[in-house]
């Protein structure tokens, strides 16, 4: 993991962050947008990887039938089946999940792009994934450069561009379906909700690169490959049975 300051594991410290009141209107906004998102989104199986208590509302207005939570690390699961498992080395079989949902999971993990990799390993083709993850070019990117607060959740993550992990995607092969950013605000609880609500719409109109988070869906493709005709089969066809024969210029017969 990332050297984060205090003895909690960074995944803990972000689900308690969600407890506080900057974190519970930032889980509010997130939510929707996961729902939304989720809404035309099909399947059997979705799992969510990394914090897990956040976006349960979101998970059950699903339409997909199975929900999986796996954390990164030991947490009780309470009404829905839970696994333990490393990001970087998930205990599913291949091709066999319909959606996954990464909630801040690139943030806070040391090897996002070997994250990335075990996400393309289980889904099935057509699969989707869900990432969400804090915008390092934006106000709450920047808040933590000036003001030096990058020991403090979220801060002591790893934001990175949206640019940087669709550039991730699209050399594993998925293909970008909705890309959105949210929270043009500052990181105050007392700007976010409804007295924030003309800073996010005019955001989204006039600077929508500076959102404090990005949300991307992508779909994984899977090539396939077309069977070709031999040559002479194609000539045949080509020639047919119908076909009139060249005749010779010049020599006075048909």
């Amino acid at each position: 993991m990332t050297d984060f300051k205090g003895r909690a594991s960074p995944f803990a410290r972000l689900q308690d962050w969600y407890h506080s009141p900057l974190g519970l209107e930032v889980a509010r906004i997130e939510t929707i947008c996961v729902q939304q998102l989720l809404s035309n989104t099909f399947g059997y199986f979705l799992v969510q990887l990394g914090v897990i208590e956040t976006f349960r509302e979101a998970l059950a207005s699903s339409r997909i039938r199975y929900r999986v939570l796996m954390p990164c690390e030991q947490t009780p699961c309470q009404g829905w089946p839970g696994i333990v498992a490393e990001a970087t080395a998930l205990p599913l079989a291949s091709d066999g999940i319909d959606a996954i949902l990464l909630p801040h999971t690139l943030d806070f993990t040391e090897d996002p792009l070997a994250v990335l990799r075990e996400v393309e390993r289980v889904l099935i083709p057509e699969g989707r994934v869900i990432i969400l993850g804090f915008n390092a070019l934006s106000i709450w990117g920047l808040w933590g450069l000036i003001l030096g607060v990058r020991g403090r959740v979220p801060w002591c993550g790893r934001f990175r561009t949206s640019s940087q992990v669709e550039e991730w995607l699209s050399v594993l092969g998925f293909a970008i379906e909705v890309r959105e950013r949210i929270l043009f605000c500052p990181p105050f609880r007392r700007l976010l909700g409804q007295r924030c609500a003309p800073v996010e719409s005019f955001g989204r109109r006039f600077w929508p690169l500076l959102g404090g988070v990005y949300v991307i869906r992508a779909v994984k493709r899977v090539a396939t490959l077309t069977p070709l005709r031999p040559s002479w089969s194609r000539r045949r066809a080509i020639l047919g049975s119908g076909a009139v024969e060249p005749t010779t210029r010049g020599t006075g017969h048909a």
